[in-house]
């Protein structure tokens, strides 16, 4: 046979072939409801088949009420919380509040034109977007990396003449409370307000069975073990008033994390540049970390500017340091060596803190983007939910985080000065809420 002829053969074979597979395929139509079905499941949505959703509030579901506010105190009927800087539940029923004292509640605000300022400018913008930072109006000032906490009263009030008076544009009062599940203020630790200045960071150690309570206070240069029921203060670490970056000195740390064996880390910090390192009774052991270049381009391992939060892989040991003005999580081993980095791509970014749970992986919230981010522990991402608003449930400068032994969400927002809980939507895909966390000595 001539070659013509076969590829003519296998022309017509081909067209044969594909005309009887092409008739039993059309004859077997789609069912619609299993095609719906099949992209529910590999969709994005935290709920897979949810109708309309957005997702608004990723995994969960907004407890609006909670918790209830300052002004149901006696005597704070026109008061609110100030910057809520942290956030711990150590069970359901018992959540530690952390905020920086108290601000003025608003009243319903009229719109006013700011012509002085720029044309077709005006005050609300209205449309559910916030109309204050609690955290530029809360008390005290110097606040970010390279502030001078000696001056943070100065800085809050104001030159020229002053323009914020004590008393009247911010309390110092009711920097840790507490409130059970339904938010009802049940303890106020308003005996130790004296001895913050700016508290940053409230924990319960998983692998303390007498479950005492440690708060970073960054403009004190110090850590303050209290007994859980508040009424002792047990330790110091640290030496307040006076910063440094030694064994007995912090300059302005910012966050705690355990390891397995009880030992702790301390994100040192918005000044100090590095990690401490102590035992679980609070003896030092070590620190690592160098100050980088300014500008937020430090390449450099071990380099760091801004350590704002700091995570422990309990499994392995390594310790992940948010090294925040440059953009990226260092990771180090138990001893402080070097280990490997990965970058936040977008920008702008700041990621406020990071943690790892029961499921070792990281959580963190960035400011840049206000959103909650879930990365495996290669930086991967894995979800992300948040939009910023002025109504419950939306996200503005989450600084505190934490999950109970139910998986209620608890946030502290220092922008919006709020305290949220959350509560896991029914139906919502495991894999997008938020882990537990590691509980050791107690439950």
């Amino acid at each position: 046979m001539s070659k013509g002829w076969n590829v003519a053969m296998a022309l017509a074979v081909g067209l044969v072939a594909g005309f009887f597979i092409g008739t039993r395929l059309m004859a077997q139509d789609p069912d619609p409801e299993s095609e719906g079905r099949a992209a529910a499941t590999t969709a994005y949505a935290a709920v897979p088949d949810a109708i309309g959703e957005q997702d608004l509030f990723g995994p969960y579901d907004v407890v609006p009420t909670w918790p209830k506010n300052l002004s149901t105190l006696p005597g704070h009927e026109k008061w609110t919380w100030g910057a809520a800087q942290g956030i711990f539940a150590e069970s359901p029923n018992r959540v530690y509040l952390l905020a920086r004292g108290e601000l003025p509640n608003l009243p319903d605000l009229e719109t006013t034109r700011l012509t002085q300022i720029g044309p077709s400018l005006q005050f609300p913008v209205g449309n559910g977007l916030p109309v204050r930072s609690a955290t530029a109006t809360a008390l005290p000032g110097a606040g970010g990396a390279g502030g001078d906490p000696a001056k943070g009263f100065e800085i809050w009030r104001g030159s020229s003449p002053p323009y914020r008076e004590l008393g009247v544009d911010a309390r110092w009062e009711h920097c840790l409370v507490v409130v059970d599940a339904q938010g009802n203020i049940t303890e106020q630790w308003t005996q130790w307000d004296k001895i913050f200045k700016r508290p940053h960071s409230v924990y319960v150690s998983p692998y303390d069975p007498e479950k005492h309570v440690w708060v970073v206070d960054d403009h004190m240069h110090a850590i303050y073990k209290f007994t859980n029921d508040g009424k002792q203060l047990v330790q110091t670490v640290g030496t307040p008033t006076v910063p440094g970056a030694d064994g007995t000195h912090f300059n302005r740390p910012t966050f705690m994390a355990w390891a397995g064996d009880g030992s702790f880390y301390v994100a040192d910090g918005y000044n100090g540049t590095r990690v401490a390192k102590f035992d679980k009774d609070g003896k030092f052991l070590l620190d690592f970390g160098t100050k980088g270049e300014p500008g937020g381009n430090e390449k450099r391992p071990n380099y760091m500017n801004n350590v704002h939060g700091v995570a422990v892989d309990v499994e392995t040991g390594r310790v992940f340091v948010n090294d925040r003005n440059n953009h990226r999580v260092q990771i180090f081993d138990s001893e402080g060596k070097y280990l490997s980095e990965w970058s936040i791509k977008v920008r702008p970014s700041s990621l406020h803190l990071i943690q790892i749970g029961a499921d070792r992986m990281l959580w963190t919230f960035d400011q840049g983007t206000q959103k909650m981010v879930k990365y495996d522990l290669e930086g991967r991402l894995q979800y992300a939910w948040g939009a910023v608003a002025d109504f419950p449930g939306t996200l503005w400068g989450v600084h505190g985080m934490h999950v109970d032994q139910e998986g209620n969400l608890y946030t502290a927002e220092v922008n919006a000065g709020r305290f949220q809980k959350f509560t896991p939507r029914a139906g919502a895909n495991p894999a997008y809420v938020m882990s537990k966390g590691i509980y050791s000595a107690w439950k």
